[in-house]
């Protein structure tokens, strides 16, 4: 009687989760256990002394970027930005005139070539300690009026110069005029073959002075 009894109780224990044999208690295997996750409270609650009603201070982090400068945005500003044209650079107008040739007996030199150029402040700023030089293909010693120098050209000026170089007698003389200043260096101008001038030449006491351009 006693061991139907016993029978009756453990059929009726086991059937309470449908083990005969009940697990032992222990770690799962093949997972490692698993360490108890601290309790962090996200929103510390402050209540004040003498305030009825709670506190409650929250924390909020800035990210910060240390590797680039901080940007302003001025596109969402209000104010709309006007935009005025500024003048224009520095510009210059070279034209050769003429050339015509001689015997320069003072430097002890042959024959020379002579060239006229009008120079035109067409830019929108002053120039400034401006130096003309003249180049030929055929140019043998260098002579003291190779490059004229000039003070100063206003805006819508032009001024008309010599410039003397060393030639070969009677032969034809390949030329280039460049024009540098404070505001820098110009394109040079060029002729294959400067054409003579003959009565056309500006009169000398008109040159190296600067006058209003002619439009």
């Amino acid at each position: 009687m006693k061991k139907l009894i016993f029978v009756i109780l453990t059929c009726l224990i086991s059937s309470c989760n449908g083990w005969v044999i009940q697990p032992q208690p222990g770690p799962t295997p093949f997972l490692p256990p698993t360490p108890t996750p601290s309790i962090f409270t996200a929103t510390p609650v402050v209540i004040g002394v003498n305030s009825p009603t709670p506190f409650v201070a929250t924390s909020t982090a800035a990210p910060t970027n240390t590797n680039s400068p901080i940007a302003t945005d001025t596109a969402a500003s209000t104010t709309s930005a006007t935009f005025t044209a500024s003048p224009s650079g520095p510009a210059i107008s070279i034209k050769v005139l003429g050339c015509n040739t001689s015997i320069d007996v003072t430097h002890g030199m042959g024959e020379v070539t002579n060239s006229f150029v009008t120079l035109t402040n067409t830019g929108g700023v002053e120039l400034t300690n401006i130096k003309t030089t003249l180049f030929a293909l055929d140019e043998g010693r260098e002579h003291p009026d190779k490059t004229v120098e000039l003070v100063s050209l206003p805006v819508a000026n032009q001024v008309t110069i010599k410039l003397t170089v060393d030639s070969t007698y009677r032969q034809e003389t390949p030329i280039q005029v460049e024009v540098t200043s404070d505001q820098g260096l110009f394109p040079r101008e060029g002729l294959a073959s400067c054409t003579d001038i003959g009565i056309f030449a500006p009169n000398p006491e008109s040159l190296n002075t600067p006058i209003p351009s002619v439009p």
